[in-house]
């Protein structure tokens, strides 16, 4: 069975925003306040890439599985990627002291980046299949 459209997208556009807002803030970095780049910033855009792409594949799985659990599940993962997000900045902090004031700003800065466009994609993804669902009802 091949990709769905659904994974397709997400992957396309949230890799298309890793990238903008990767060197974006790298250039809002070089550009303005050098002297508060840290070697561990390249991290982040690639841990919210990984993570959204561990995201899409559980949600596609789950749909699959157990449809009417979507909320749940969406929500659930929101929960486990809040905890394991501040677990590894703690850490990233603990590790690399003189960076923590940085990292923990920019870290935030793109969490909420991404958790708009995760909640605005898996929305809008849910509430397209269930108008689609509705018109294939009413046709049948």
């Amino acid at each position: 069975m091949g990709m769905s459209k659904t994974k397709r997208n997400f992957l396309w556009q949230s890799t298309l925003l890793i990238v903008l807002v990767g060197v974006g803030g790298a250039w809002l970095f070089f550009s303005f306040c050098p002297q508060h780049y840290f070697r561990g910033y390249p991290l982040i855009p690639v841990y919210f890439w990984l993570g959204g792409i561990l995201q899409i594949n559980i949600v596609e799985r789950c749909r699959r599985r157990m449809p009417e659990h979507m909320l749940q599940v969406y929500l659930l993962l929101r929960v486990l990627r809040t905890v394991v997000s501040v677990f590894l900045a703690l850490i990233y902090c603990i590790l690399v002291r003189e960076e923590a004031k940085a990292f923990l700003l920019t870290f935030i800065a793109n969490y909420l980046i991404y958790l708009s466009y995760d909640t605005w994609f898996f929305f809008t993804a849910e509430g397209n299949r269930d108008i689609r669902k509705k018109k294939d009802e009413l046709i049948a």
